[in-house]
């Protein structure tokens, strides 16, 4: 890396003033921080954009790796439920001739109940809203809404 001191900070700036001269030195010195504000801003978007790109990399591994694995625990469940409705059948080859009533309810003739009548709750803003304006204006019911601006000017203290 570069080695800047104090005395080489100086003898920089002693040279510029002497070749660029005293009234453009200003300028020149505001557009030389302009141009490294710049190159910082590129050096900070590439070092983002190749963090992003391997971090997509990284998703992209982890990606493959969940699918390999969802595809391994699918394998192993049908596998199971191969052996399953294997041993199912073997289990029900034994019960068909045991004398179970015709009319009793099979797993596949199953329904379910059907559903009870819920009352709907009251909409209180449909009750709210059937009230008639002479009630509400009667009772002090607010008919309007108030802008929080407003709110503070009706209820800021009087200037004498």
């Amino acid at each position: 890396m570069l080695d800047l001191g104090i005395s080489k900070m100086a003898m920089i700036g002693a040279v510029a003033l002497i070749v660029i001269g005293p009234e453009k030195l200003p300028r020149v010195a505001r557009m030389a921080g302009t141009l490294l504000g710049k190159a910082q801003r590129y050096v900070a978007d590439v070092k983002a954009e190749v963090n992003r790109a391997m971090d997509l990399d990284e998703l992209k591994k982890m990606k493959e790796t969940v699918e390999q694995a969802g595809r391994e625990v699918e394998k192993s469940i049908h596998s199971t439920k191969a052996d399953f409705e294997k041993d199912w059948s073997e289990v029900t080859a034994g019960l068909e001739g045991s004398g179970l009533d015709a009319g009793a309810t099979t797993p596949s003739s199953w329904e379910p109940p059907p559903p009870q009548y819920k009352r709907p709750d009251k909409n209180w803003r449909l009750k709210r809203g059937a009230t008639p304006q002479w009630y509400k204006q009667r009772h002090g019911v607010r008919r309007q809404v108030q802008s929080g601006a407003a709110r503070v000017a009706r209820f800021r203290p009087k200037r004498k």
